[in-house]
């Protein structure tokens, strides 16, 4: 539905975007990632047309945007992080205008009235915008970007500034909308992003740094997969009945953290998942399995590492397991 080759976009010296490719298939959530400034938004206004690359090429649906913006144009919603909202009219009134600037060949009340139904506004649709809360101003930028339904919906920040009611509430109504509509959601929620999306991009200075799903992500930068396990009884007996394990290539003892329990660090042989043979080895000695942890990266994980370099450690992690090591 979406094909990105090779944009590029230079504000003078400095380049906003660099030189990145992507596609994004019929009926997908894809999620956009990156810090501040990485380009997001630049990229996401070059591919509904509000702004132009400096190189590359835009196709959505078959049609270029540089060729053909208008029929480009009309097959795309967009709701920018600051929905472009008119705040002295009704929600109909604001709804009825842009239906008309859209030049939407729909029954106007009926789209309308059903738009609004959809994204849950049709109690406030009489109301001044002004009059509304930042939850319900957020629907209102949605329905706005779903008049005239468009096949490709692009979402910058739609949660932000809500509470986690809110937040929640958006959240199902974009995995409604996925159902009918091909999405690019950027946000910094990495929970939303993970809840919602199945396939991820990480761009950084401009340019794409990962694009894959996040279990793909994960293992393809976690390195040789680990488990981490806390066991309470005699450690020496534990470790021997670990090392015993055909399925286990090597144990590490780490250092204790509780009474009576120690903590194991456990490298499967290759594709082994080693799960339910190591529970039940350890239910037969009676020795309860305390904690398990996997070694591969969280997406929050992730995201630290391709734009940061390393992962930091939070104070409260200061004294837990942490990318397979115990802290020092």
């Amino acid at each position: 539905m979406i094909e990105v080759k090779n944009l590029t976009k230079r504000y003078g010296a400095k380049v906003a975007v660099n030189d990145i490719s992507f596609s994004v298939d019929s009926g997908e959530i894809l999620g956009f990632l990156g810090p501040n400034g990485a380009g997001k938004t630049t990229t996401m206004n070059i591919i509904t047309g509000y702004l132009s690359s400096n190189d590359g090429i835009v196709t959505v649906g078959g049609s270029e945007i540089l060729e053909n913006p208008i029929k480009v144009k009309s097959q795309i919603g967009y709701l920018p992080e600051q929905p472009p909202l008119y705040m002295d009219m009704t929600v109909v009134q604001y709804l009825s205008f842009l239906f008309n600037l859209k030049k939407v060949k729909a029954p106007k009340k009926a789209h309308i009235d059903e738009i609004c139904e959809q994204v849950r506004i049709g109690d406030v649709k009489k109301r001044l915008i002004k009059n509304l809360s930042k939850g319900y101003r957020q629907r209102v930028g949605l329905a706005q970007a779903l008049l005239g339904s468009p096949p490709v919906l692009i979402l910058d920040e739609p949660t932000i500034g809500l509470d986690p009611k809110q937040i929640i509430e958006m959240r199902t109504l974009i995995q409604d909308l996925g159902r009918q509509h091909t999405i690019i959601l950027s946000s910094h929620i990495l929970s939303e992003i993970q809840a919602v999306c199945k396939r991820i991009i990480i761009i950084h200075q401009g340019s794409l740094v990962a694009d894959g799903t996040p279990d793909q992500l994960s293992r393809e930068l976690s390195g040789a997969p680990r488990l981490f396990i806390r066991v309470a009884g005699p450690q020496t007996e534990i470790q021997d009945m670990l090392e015993a394990m055909p399925t286990v290539e090597h144990v590490e003892a780490i250092n204790q953290r509780e009474e009576l329990a120690y903590d194991f660090s456990l490298e499967p042989l290759a594709h082994e998942d080693i799960r339910q043979d190591l529970f039940f080895s350890l239910a037969e000695k009676k020795w309860p399995l305390l904690a398990l942890r996997s070694s591969e990266l969280t997406l929050e994980e992730i995201f630290l590492m391709l734009t940061t370099g390393h992962i930091p450690l939070t104070e409260d992690e200061a004294g837990e397991w942490h990318d397979g090591e115990a802290p020092p």
